[in-house]
């Protein structure tokens, strides 16, 4: 991880060339003392921005996942009725939805480090009150506390690693889903053993606080840095109003890497940062592009299956006669696919031009996985979990997508908040419809039904908004 951090250092550096007066003026007024002392800065900065991923993606749904695993426990401890389960297992995307839309304005006030800052500590905060409140309405309050702070770092996640590493979207999108998918499986899988070797379902549901508080440390000497939010760290993407002092320790650093390759090609940098800035609108018309529409309904459909696997697949699991403990072990199996998938798939796609194929491939494995389901869902129960697994990999697919469909920093960020709080808002009702018909129709045909007939449309748009192109020349036609 330090050398890919080290890697990422050298390669920001270097695409910050500036023109030979530029870079005359920085080596005049730099002396190495200070580049170097920047450059270290910089190193560190850029490692604390990797551990920070990574452990905030460890904690974006250990808060949802470990709840599935003890929802029949929590219920009987709360006196919930099935379709209040539901509207429990609806919470998550209603939460993603009202406040991811806010993450955007946050980062631009605040920096992206710092909401994510705030954002982990709401996590622990929310995850220590709520075994303990003693009632339905302060359960569901505490856990939006902890969805509110999952939420906004859902939505800057992508548009850090845009920023940090603009030449590494695939692998460095690879690298935190992998450790969302991580902490995803590990909650599933511990957190009903860890629960009977504490005494019961409070603390089992309070230990992944624990993990949240950890989180919040790599953000805090980051807090500051609020040029992360509006100066993209590519050519193209410079704020033309960036501090000068930052702008000349930048051009000492390129001066170093690109003074061996002449003046022709400085110059031909500096072209093509003055001309990708031109084309930079100041806001695109989001809603106006039918890419960004698909993304958003794909992200939808992919979040509601997501949400229904990690709310009830351990209660089908039960009610046909698999144990507590296996049933969340195989959650944990579902989520724990994820682990390399997401680390491989991003990275595949992010060098096709198309990504429909692999949407394709995703949503037979959750056909099949439904199919196995309503048909033998104790005897091959492994078998249903891993292609489950392998069909919630649509998350990762997803998130890369948003980065490839905009050029510019700014355009990611907008197509993260449209396409994460739409997708979100549609993604509310599935949950809750599944606790309903399961509640009413005392078994899991009609919501296995419905979980099948909702991924033949997320197959359709996922297609769609694979397609090569950008959100910038569809929204401002």
């Amino acid at each position: 991880m330090a050398r890919m951090a080290r890697e990422e250092t050298r390669t920001a550096e270097t695409r910050t060339a500036m023109t030979p007066t530029e870079r005359g003026t920085a080596t005049a007024t730099s002396p190495p003392e200070t580049t170097a002392g920047a450059g270290r800065t910089r190193a560190w900065a850029t490692r604390l921005v990797v551990a920070g991923i990574v452990l905030s993606a460890l904690n974006l749904r250990p808060a949802i996942t470990s709840l599935g695993a003890l929802l029949e426990e929590v219920r009987d401890g709360l006196g919930m009725s099935g379709s209040v389960a539901g509207l429990l297992t609806s919470v998550p995307p209603l939460c993603f939805a009202v406040f991811g839309v806010t993450a955007p304005r946050l980062a631009r006030r605040f920096g992206p480090a710092a909401v994510v800052c705030a954002g982990m500590a709401a996590i622990t905060a929310g995850l220590l009150i709520r075994p303990y409140v003693g009632s339905t309405a302060g359960f569901l309050a505490a856990s939006a506390l902890a969805l509110m702070g999952i939420a906004v770092s859902n939505v800057l996640m992508p548009v850090i690693v845009k920023r940090w590493f603009p030449d590494r979207v695939g692998s460095m999108t690879g690298l935190y889903s992998m450790a969302l998918a991580l902490g995803t499986s590990a909650a599933a899988a511990v957190t009903v053993p860890v629960a009977h070797a504490l005494g019961g379902w409070q603390p089992g549901l309070t230990v992944w606080a624990a993990l949240a508080g950890a989180a919040v440390l790599p953000w805090l000497p980051l807090v500051r840095d609020r040029d992360r939010g509006t100066a993209p760290a590519r050519p193209g993407e410079g704020d033309r109003t960036a501090d000068p002092t930052r702008g000349t320790e930048r051009a000492a650093g390129a001066q170093r890497e690109a003074g061996a390759q002449g003046d022709a090609v400085a110059q031909r940098e500096a072209v093509a940062q003055r001309e990708a800035g031109a084309e930079r609108p100041a806001s695109l018309r989001i809603a106006r592009s039918r890419t960004a529409w698909a993304l958003a309904v794909f992200f939808g459909l992919q979040a509601t299956a997501a949400y229904i696997t990690m709310g009830w697949m351990p209660q089908i699991f039960r009610d046909a006669g698999v144990p507590a403990g296996t049933a969340g072990v195989l959650l944990a199996v579902t989520m724990v696919m994820g682990v390399p998938l997401a680390f491989v798939i991003p990275r595949v796609a992010a060098r096709l031009p198309h990504q429909g194929p692999i949407v394709l491939v995703l949503g037979a494995c959750g056909l099949a996985g439904y199919a196995g389901l309503y048909l033998a869902p104790a005897a091959g129960a492994w078998a249903w979990a891993l292609l489950l697994g392998v069909s919630n990999c649509a998350f990762p697919l997803a998130l890369t997508m948003v980065g490839m469909r905009a050029r510019s920093g700014p355009g990611v960020a907008q197509l993260s908040a449209f396409a994460q709080s739409t997708g979100y808002l549609i993604s509310i009702p599935g949950p809750l419809l599944v606790g309903v018909l399961y509640q009413h129709s005392g078994g899991w045909g009609l919501p296995i039904a419905l979980m099948t007939g909702l991924m033949l449309p997320q197959m359709a748009v996922g297609f769609l908004a694979g397609r090569d192109r950008t959100v910038e020349d569809e929204a401002n036609r």
